[in-house]
């Protein structure tokens, strides 16, 4: 349950630090770290309109969305508390209801009849596909260093293993879940949340229907999926006996780091050109693929 309020907690913040980081580094004084809280609460408050092309679908997708991401974190552990659920193969399950939520946003921009939302729903659809296997050859990895399949059993006992070469792993672990984060929540270098030329958007541009409650909820799914990515990487890095108040304050340390390097990555890098986004993503999946390989000879499992 610590983990659940945890990742509901850091996303409060977690969009606020981006923005906040990106004042900062362009020298502006910029809005205060509070500001993405406050237009969920602007949202909120005002209606939604539905127009008179869409159907039942656009209007349960957001809601099912924000579902699917909330499931998807009742598998994540937190230190020795374990989650609330756990299972044998539970990061299929943690994949899967990602992909389920995705899914419903993706047939919510088709449901519209717009040609532009039908563009970035299949942009989304098609980088969601491409780096899908990176995520799992990682989570195969570790797997196949501990033992385990399930999250809780995996970073349970990740840094007690004997095994010297999981450190490099851990290194190569948390690159790729920061890269897959990138995507999966749209950030840049593979799509930017502030353009507004619909020929060069990918989420935002399949949300152009969407307002009021319903804006809200899906901007509260990215938000989810940022914190469920940095606890992701939080679980790789500190090991699952350390005392509560350490690991607490290592939560934090490890979501604001991460928030402040998406914000860096925003500022210093420019998105990718719509043809090279697949090549990047590809490439994500290619190294998660080569760690997979290398950790096939390490442990001898490798059949030439």
């Amino acid at each position: 349950m610590a983990g659940i309020l945890l990742i509901l907690l850091a996303a409060v913040f977690f969009p606020g630090i981006i923005l906040r980081t990106r004042s900062v580094v362009s020298g502006r004084k910029g809005p205060g770290i509070f500001q993405p809280v406050k237009d969920l609460f602007v949202l909120f408050r005002k209606g939604s309109v539905f127009s008179s092309t869409t159907g039942i679908i656009f209007r349960i997708a957001p809601a099912v969305s924000l579902a699917s991401v909330l499931c998807a974190a009742l598998v994540l552990p937190f230190g020795n508390a374990g989650s609330l659920i756990s299972f044998e193969g539970d990061f299929i399950y943690f994949s899967y209801m990602i992909a389920l939520g995705k899914f419903f946003a993706i047939i919510g921009a088709l449901d519209t009849g717009s040609s532009f939302e039908g563009m970035g729903a299949n942009r989304e659809a098609f980088f969601s596909m491409l780096v899908e296997p990176a995520f799992f050859i990682l989570m195969a990895t570790f797997a196949m260093f501990t033992g385990y399949t399930s999250f809780s059993e995996i970073f349970g006992s990740f840094l007690i293993t004997d095994n010297a070469h999981l450190v490099i792993f851990t290194v190569m672990g948390i690159w790729l879940f920061i890269q897959t984060a990138l995507v999966e929540t749209s950030r840049v270098p593979v799509d930017d949340p502030k353009t507004h030329l619909e020929l060069t958007m990918i989420h935002e541009v399949m949300i152009l229907d969407n307002s009021g409650f319903d804006k809200a909820l899906i901007h509260i799914v990215t938000y989810l999926k940022s914190a469920i990515y940095g606890s992701l990487i939080f679980n790789v890095l500190v090991p699952s006996g350390m005392v509560l108040w350490m690991q607490l304050i290592l939560f934090i340390i490890v979501q604001v780091l991460f928030a402040i390097v998406i914000g860096l990555t925003e500022s210093f890098r420019a998105r990718n050109k719509m043809n090279k986004n697949p090549k990047f993503i590809l490439a994500i999946s290619a190294v998660a693929w080569m760690a997979f390989v290398v950790a096939l000879i390490l442990t001898h499992k490798f059949i030439g």
